[in-house]
């Protein structure tokens, strides 16, 4: 069953964050993933949380076991550690669904 999150990302460092993309991809596609929808966000009008979002995605998976094999990889916590982290002050999970 298809595994779809719905993030959003306070990215502070847009350069950075390009370089954590272009990193992480041909990663995510060996996991049976990639993006659906991809927006940067100017202006926010509701939220229920504290988090700034400026930057939105949909990310997918063929299915759940995909995606915690993605996230648990040791290559993408190496990525994350030397892009993500450092271009990114806030991550929130707007929401995951299967289908």
């Amino acid at each position: 069953m298809r595994c779809e999150l719905l993030v959003g990302l306070n990215v502070t460092d847009a350069e950075q964050y390009r370089k954590y993309r272009e990193a992480m991809t041909p990663l995510l596609k060996k996991h049976h993933g990639g993006f659906r929808y991809d927006f940067w966000v100017n202006e926010t009008l509701k939220s229920e949380t504290s988090n700034v979002i400026n930057r939105d995605f949909v990310i997918y998976f063929k299915d759940k076991n995909c995606k915690e094999l993605f996230f648990n990889n040791t290559d993408y916590l190496l990525i994350k550690k030397n892009y993500y982290q450092g271009a990114v002050a806030a991550t929130t999970i707007l929401s995951e669904y299967n289908n």
